[in-house]
């Protein structure tokens, strides 16, 4: 989940944020390598994650982006499934539940 949150809403962090979170949160070295490598102290990198993390999330609670990627993707994977039995499925009904489904993925954007 942070990942998502991360690649949905990091441009909005700032640069050293974003900078000291990719470091330990994507590229998963410790707060002390962090620490080192920005000139900060350890509890620093550990105050700053959990910062950008709070960030991250109060970001994703006002705007649901991450919420509907992942249900507009869960609607695809079931038309997948769907593509996938269209042997073993009425034309017509097949039709009508892409239709369904389609539109609800509409609805979500």
């Amino acid at each position: 989940m942070q990942s998502l949150l991360y690649d949905f809403y990091g441009d909005l962090l700032t640069e050293h944020q974003r900078s000291v979170y990719e470091e330990v949160v994507q590229n998963d070295i410790s707060y002390s390598e962090a620490a080192e490598m920005f000139g900060i102290s350890r509890q620093g990198v550990h105050e700053l994650v959990k910062r950008c993390n709070r960030i991250l999330e109060d970001y994703e609670s006002k705007l649901h982006l991450v919420e509907r990627f992942l249900r507009v993707r869960e609607r695809v994977q079931e038309i997948r499934q769907l593509a996938g039995h269209c042997g073993e499925i009425d034309k017509e009904e097949l039709a009508e539940r892409v239709a369904g489904i389609s539109e609800k993925i509409l609805e979500e954007l």
